[in-house]
This record gives C-alpha cells, sequence and structure tokens, in this order.
C-alpha cells in the first residue's frame, strides 16, 4: 500500500485530510466526503496500518468490523457510514466523525486536580455506554432471530464523547457476532489486557458480562484515579486477572455514593454468574443510583465537560 498522505483521495468520493490515531491494526484519519456541487461532510476513515494489508487475519478483522457496524444503529454506537477498496486493493472503513474526546483523554486532563473526575460525569457516561451495551448485546439478524455482539474491547479510548455530550461506543474491530464463526486465533488473547474480563484470560471465551466487566474496570480507575490491573509485564497482569484483588472504592473516594459503588464491584466480580444479568439490569441499576443527582444525565452536562477537558488539554500541552 503506498504511504497515505493528506489530500489522497479514496475511490475518487473521500479525500484524507488529519490522521489523528493509530492502534495496534489500524490508523484512523479525520477526512471529507466528496459530492457534487462541492459538498464535503467530514467522516472518520480507518485504514490498515501498512504492512498489515495483506495479512488475511487482520483484514478479516477489518471486513468483520465493518459488517457488525452495519447491523448495529443505535444512538451511542459510533455509526459505519461506508466500506470499501482503494484504487490499489486496500480496504478503507468510513464512520461518523464524533467531535470531541475519548474517555482516557477526558479522565487524564482531571489529572493533579483536587478530587478528580466527578463521580457523576463518570457515572453519566457509563448509563449511555450501558445503552450501546445492551443494543449490541440484543443484536438481531433479519429473520429476527437473536444474535448477540460481544464488543471485547470496552476500553477508555474506544468510549467517545462530543462537544454536545453525546457518548458513542467505538471501534468494534475485536467484536465477535454470535452468527459467526470464530474470528481470532484460540491461542492470541485479544484487546488492552489490563481491561479484559478473567474468564477471557482463563480462555473461557467472551460473554456480555466481559463487556460489563471492563467497563467496570473503567469506572473504578476513573473514580479512584488509579489504575486496577497494572504490572510491568503481560505475564504479571494476566496473574492479576486471574484473580483479581479489587480495592473498596469508598476507602479511596468516600464521596462515592455507596449504590454506585456497589454497582461497581458487582460487576467486577472475578466470577460472571455473579454479575448482572446483563447490561440492561446493569442501566438500571446505574438510573436507580443516580436518582439523587437527575441533572446530571443531561447532554449539557457532559458537553461542558467535554469544552472544559479540551482547554485542560491544551494547556497541558503548551507546557509540554
Amino acid at each position: 500500500m503506498p504511504e497515505d498522505q493528506p489530500g489522497k483521495v479514496l475511490s475518487g468520493r473521500y479525500e484524507l485530510a488529519e490522521r489523528i490515531a493509530q492502534g495496534g491494526m489500524a490508523v484512523v484519519w479525520r477526512g471529507y466526503t466528496l459530492g457534487a456541487e462541492g459538498f464535503r461532510q467530514v467522516v472518520a476513515i480507518k485504514r490498515i496500518r501498512e504492512g498489515f494489508e495483506g495479512l488475511p487475519y487482520y483484514v478479516d478483522m477489518f471486513v468483520e468490523e465493518a459488517r457488525v457496524g452495519t447491523q448495529l444503529r443505535h444512538p451511542n454506537i459510533a455509526q459505519v457510514h461506508d466500506f470499501g477498496v482503494d484504487a490499489d486493493g486496500d480496504q478503507y472503513l468510513v464512520t461518523e466523525w464524533i467531535d470531541g474526546v475519548h474517555l482516557g483523554d477526558l479522565l487524564s486532563s482531571y489529572e493533579g486536580m483536587r478530587g478528580g473526575a466527578p463521580w457523576q460525569t463518570l457515572a453519566a457516561i457509563a448509563i449511555e455506554v450501558l445503552r450501546a451495551l445492551d443494543a449490541a448485546h440484543n443484536r438481531r439478524d433479519d429473520a429476527g432471530k437473536l444474535m448477540p455482539v460481544l464488543h471485547r474491547d470496552v476500553t477508555p479510548e474506544n468510549i467517545l464523547i462530543d462537544s454536545t455530550g453525546i457518548v458513542k461506543l467505538a471501534d468494534f474491530g475485536l467484536a465477535r457476532a454470535r452468527d459467526r464463526g470464530r474470528m481470532t486465533h484460540p491461542d492470541i488473547v485479544k484487546g488492552k489486557l489490563s481491561y479484559l474480563a478473567p474468564e477471557m484470560v482463563l480462555g473461557i471465551g467472551a460473554t456480555p458480562q466481559s463487556d460489563m466487566f471492563s467497563l467496570a474496570v473503567i469506572l473504578w480507575e476513573g473514580l479512584t484515579g488509579e489504575r486496577l490491573f497494572h504490572a510491568p509485564t503481560d505475564v504479571e497482569v494476566i496473574q492479576l486477572l486471574r484473580d483479581p484483588n479489587i480495592p473498596l472504592i469508598n476507602t479511596k473516594r468516600p464521596e462515592v455514593p455507596l449504590a454506585l459503588a456497589r454497582i461497581v464491584h458487582k460487576s467486577l466480580d472475578r466470577d460472571p454468574e455473579r454479575r448482572f444479568v446483563s447490561a440492561h439490569a446493569m442501566l438500571e441499576a446505574m438510573l436507580e443510583a443516580m436518582r439523587i443527582v437527575p441533572d446530571t444525565l443531561q447532554g449539557r452536562h457532559l458537553g461542558a465537560a467535554v469544552t472544559a477537558a479540551r482547554v485542560r488539554l491544551a494547556r497541558k500541552s503548551a507546557a509540554g
């Protein structure tokens, strides 16, 4: 694949503008649609990283992300607009552009601030992510048969919050739909290791409860300002996940409502059967816990948090 550069046009329809992120498998660009009469719309364009584009395993995951994405239509899931092949025979995936920050950046913007990230903000974001997971876990095929999609990579970087306060769960590149055969090699652990559920590390396989465990890790870390499963090597991280020891949230941050802390700890149980039976059940528990502060669930509060986070991040960047 010739190296992508700003200004490159794919299939005469999409123009690459700025490289904004790079992961283990793909590069994400901000780009534009090229329509009639000068019509342009900002979009996100994902490309397989140079050197990976000819490997069937990675191409299969890329194609599966496109297939799954087109079947998940929900306000809290980043929408797939198009999937194509350019003149060089290389794939591209076009999704909606989220003008905001990912949760990892939002949390890092609070570093050094007294009290850390507001628990109300984290709970409001988690509620929207649970709506997305509920939709994915309850996906049905054209015949109405239940065909759940498991995300398997719920991490702070894959939770996007736009400037209006809308939360989107993105990057279903590691998802596995139940209507397809196993996409991954059995000896490869996918996902960012410290957010995986114990059953995935043990090779038992993912369930809807695995996605909720990952979300609970994010909540625990956001509420405490600490890493939960963090160690110098992957082997040590895996050992922590095999026998998780979860410090109580309220011993580290007493002002967090007990009801919210209980939800997080229930979702972090080593045994999947002791967690919430579904994302919907966890969502209902979160909504009940947040009844004491209903105003913080409104999008304008999250939008304001995004705007303030961008300012803090810009200052940190300028300071070096």
